[in-house]
């Protein structure tokens, strides 16, 4: 009898001992279809015009203290929306602090990034400059810049999505917003 059990163990054994292909599998994603890349012009009442992609809409911002000029490019299908914030600069303490509360904007995200990239953006023949913060890791904003002429004007740009920050599962999306915002930073100019 002991032995028809150990003989029956060792056919399961060596049934069970097939070629299988045992590796892990990469991990999935939701199919996502981006639409084409296509831009238009935003000539809005403000005292600034850039391209933007037609899947996006530019809305007021709606915020209990927005200012004149503070939109949003809301990007309904991926749920993001990219805040821009524009400010006069009436003096050179005032310039100063909104360069200081970009900054801190930015590194609020330290706690959850896993790094905080600068790109300086500098387009001398149009009088525009800023900084570009590339925040990597599970962070409520992966991407914000701001754009000034230095002396008149600037505007503060960050883009949020009304998701948990999951980076794993945004980056795709994240990427290609990126590439719309880097048409915008690219075609921007002061209408004076």
């Amino acid at each position: 009898m002991n032995r028809l059990v150990y003989c029956l163990v060792i056919a399961c054994i060596l049934a069970g001992c097939g070629n299988h292909d045992y590796s892990p599998k990469p991990r999935g994603y939701f199919r996502i279809d981006f639409p084409e890349k296509a831009y238009q012009d935003y000539t809005g009442g403000c005292p600034f015009t850039f391209k933007y992609p037609t899947y996006a809409e530019i809305v007021p911002d709606d915020y209990r203290i927005s200012k004149p000029c503070w939109v949003n490019m809301e990007f309904p299908q991926f749920k993001g929306t990219l805040h821009l914030s524009y400010e006069d600069i009436p003096s050179k303490a005032i310039f100063d602090s909104l360069i200081e509360h970009s900054h801190e904007f930015a590194f609020k995200h330290t706690v959850k990034a896993t790094s905080i990239e600068e790109q300086k953006l500098q387009y001398p023949e149009k009088k525009v400059y800023g900084i570009y913060y590339i925040i990597d890791g599970n962070t409520a904003s992966s991407a914000q810049f701001f754009l000034t002429d230095s002396t008149k004007h600037f505007i503060r740009a960050s883009l949020y999505f009304k998701n948990k920050p999951q980076i794993d599962s945004i980056q795709p999306v994240l990427n290609f917003i990126k590439k719309d915002m880097d048409v915008m930073i690219k075609t921007f100019k002061w209408k004076n």
